[in-house]
């Protein structure tokens, strides 16, 4: 067997924000194999590759992990070089840990490449640092899916002590405001809903913990990819964004 699975992260959106590698891997692969949300500008680095298309999407139908894992095995063992492009990092609420475990089991030679995750990203892309002196010295990130998921951790989270950034928890923001209120964070918490981060769809939204529920979600809805993010940082967003965009402004003028 002389072929070889690359679990390659594609980091937020913006194709120039992949890894060196990840660009060379997706210009050498026979298969790739990517999520719902990669960008069509980063699987066109994949010259002359069959694209499957093995993405997920909350309420719809899609590809059964069990699936996706026998095909990346079954890639390689036909001796091709093959890609699991995943959005942001493999290892970061993504299932690369799992299809990683099916490879080894499966005695599959493979890589993990990693990407920029947007948990950080994001937050960062629209000006809030996920930690800051004397604000936050950490942060937390969960998936926002399920109550099941999300609950645990943040009712056993100290009121203040991290900044909390939930992935894939648009739909359930109002669920995950009740149960950070009723830990005991105050209603006046900034906390911002941060859509489409690095893409030109990207929107953000400000405001307070209490008002985090009935937020109106900006942007292109909630299809768009998006996060949350509850903590003092967020009140950073308006004098860093700010100079940000003054900057990208005066360059693009410039040339």
């Amino acid at each position: 067997m002389s072929g070889f699975v690359s679990l390659v992260g594609a980091g937020p959106g913006d194709p120039e924000l992949l890894t060196l590698r990840a660009a060379r891997r997706l210009g050498e692969a026979d298969v790739v194999f990517h999520d719902a949300l990669v960008s069509p500008e980063a699987l066109r680095l994949a010259r002359g590759a069959r694209l499957v298309y093995v993405g997920k999407r909350a309420g719809r139908e899609s590809m059964r992990q069990e699936t996706i894992n026998r095909l990346l095995v079954r890639a390689a063992r036909r001796g091709l070089r093959a890609v699991r492009l995943k959005c942001g990092d493999p290892f970061v609420l993504g299932r690369g840990g799992e299809e990683a475990l099916a490879l080894a089991e499966a005695g599959v030679p493979f890589e993990v490449v990693p990407g920029v995750t947007s948990a950080v990203a994001g937050p960062a892309l629209a000006g809030i640092p996920v930690t800051h002196r004397g604000l936050a010295s950490g942060f937390v990130v969960v998936s926002g899916h399920a109550e099941a998921a999300y609950g645990p951790i943040l009712r056993a989270l100290p009121p203040g002590s991290a900044t909390v950034v939930v992935l894939m928890g648009l739909a359930n923001r109002a669920g995950i405001a009740a149960t950070l209120l009723e830990a005991g964070w105050g209603a006046g918490t900034p906390a911002a809903v941060v859509l489409g981060a690095s893409t030109e769809a990207a929107a953000t939204w400000t405001g307070e913990l209490a008002g985090l529920g009935a937020a109106s979600v900006p942007g292109s809805g909630a299809e768009a990819p998006g996060l949350l993010v509850i903590g003092e940082v967020v009140g950073l967003r308006e004098r860093i964004a700010g100079i940000e965009h003054e900057y990208e402004y005066e360059h693009e003028r410039s040339v």
